[in-house]
């Protein structure tokens, strides 16, 4: 657990981008559509992402084969995490949009850890894991209910 620190600094950072980045494909998608934004938004990544392998010397890219099937349709789920924020933030505004979408991730990341898909450590979804859900997804709905 040294790393915690590390750990930390690197989800907030995290966190923060995903704040950042809503308003500002927001914006995008208003501008040219939010097809378009989403193109963009996912060709500024790849670029990023490009120059981070050329200055890593590529990295593991020549183990590709050894992804499962299913793995490859993470991209998508970055599509439709995206498009999700385009659609929301000029309507419910930015902390709605991230409420929604945290509430989301706690929500499929508890069934995730109850069922151990994706290759997880099996955590059972317990009565208090229930409750502590049923709470954010209150909050979630008081957070947004008079937005938009």
């Amino acid at each position: 657990m040294s790393n915690l620190p590390l750990i930390i600094a690197i989800g907030l950072i995290g966190g923060i981008a995903i704040g950042v980045q809503a308003p500002m494909a927001a914006i995008m998608g208003e501008r040219v559509g939010p097809l378009e934004s989403v193109f963009f938004v996912h060709i500024g990544g790849a670029i990023v992402v490009g120059l981070l392998l050329i200055f890593f010397a590529g990295g593991k890219l020549d183990e590709w084969q050894q992804v499962p099937w299913w793995a490859w349709l993470a991209g998508s789920m970055g599509v439709i995490a995206v498009s999700s924020t385009i659609f929301m933030v000029p309507r419910i505004g930015v902390g709605g949009a991230i409420v929604l979408i945290i509430a989301g991730q706690l929500l499929i990341a508890a069934v995730i850890d109850h069922f151990g898909w994706m290759g997880v450590d099996t955590t059972p979804l317990t009565w208090q894991r229930t409750m502590g859900l049923g709470l954010v997804l209150l909050g979630a709905w008081f957070a947004v209910r008079g937005a938009g």
